[in-house]
């Protein structure tokens, strides 16, 4: 028998889970101060899941969403590797998975949570200010000049207009199949039957899984010491942070990214 070999033998490998940590608010740069987009994501999941040989990957999620097309495409990457690895994936949500923190949840086999986590609001929202009569009260003239009639739509220094709402509404609706699709064909058979979860409702540990929302209730390292072993050993991948991050130089939109991103947390109660 070769030396390699006997080693092994003497000195077996421990079992490695690769974490990915999903935190903050999901958004294309400089949107919603966010942390999370398919973009900066995308060398960290593609590490986690090929460096070394992990027995799974475990997401841990904290996100109170934010863009529904990054959700769809960060969670479409974390699935393809996935089938490419012939890896499981297993979720573990943290004080919120909500909205595309959801939908990124949606991305694992299992999905966990702790008894106090926020799971759900599968909807889609948009929010404005109608800001008309402020400008009028000041004496400010409004200006605006496109190519075509649906270029300014929902200006909210006009009133608003009706074919402009239902033009929205029809948007919106388009992206709440999405997300219910995503959710039914992830969770399939462990959604209760003739009930209704799509209304953007919130559900909180334990009667998430009532709703088949989640698969338990419990912690990352407990779960995975439980189904790998108690020698399983962590790797955790983040994303690369630029020299202006990691000396927290603000950008020029900071202030607004800000609240935005308070304004997403605010929606849970955080």
């Amino acid at each position: 028998m070769k030396l390699a070999s006997r080693l092994r033998e003497m000195f077996p490998r421990r079992p490695t889970v690769a974490v990915i940590r999903l935190y903050g608010a999901i958004g294309v740069s400089g949107r919603f101060g966010a942390a999370l987009s398919d973009h900066a994501l995308a060398s960290t999941i593609e590490r986690a899941f090929r460096r070394g040989k992990p027995v799974a990957v475990a997401l841990a999620i904290n996100s109170p969403g934010g863009s529904p097309t990054q959700s769809a495409l960060i969670a479409a990457r974390i699935r393809r590797l996935a089938a490419e690895k012939n890896l499981p994936v297993f979720a573990f949500c943290e004080d919120v998975a909500a909205s595309g923190g959801y939908w990124l949840a949606t991305a694992a086999d299992e999905i966990w949570a702790d008894d106090n986590s926020v799971i759900g609001s599968i909807g889609v929202i948009s929010a404005g200010f109608g800001l008309q009569d402020l400008i009028a009260r000041h004496g400010v003239e409004r200006r605006v000049h496109t190519a075509g009639q649906s270029k300014s739509m929902l200006d909210p220094f006009r009133p608003e207009k009706p074919e402009d709402v239902a033009r929205l509404t029809r948007v919106l609706e388009r992206i709440h199949a999405n997300f219910r699709a995503q959710v039914s064909s992830r969770r399939g058979g462990r959604l209760p039957e003739g009930e209704d979860l799509f209304t953007g409702d919130i559900w909180i540990g334990a009667e998430a899984q009532e709703k088949g929302l989640i698969d338990g209730v419990g912690h990352l390292v407990p779960v995975m010491k439980a189904k790998y072993g108690p020698k399983t050993r962590f790797q955790v991948c983040v994303p690369k942070r630029s020299l202006f991050q990691r000396i927290g130089a603000p950008g020029a939109a900071s202030v607004v990214d800000a609240i935005e991103d308070r304004g997403l947390w605010a929606r849970f109660g955080l």
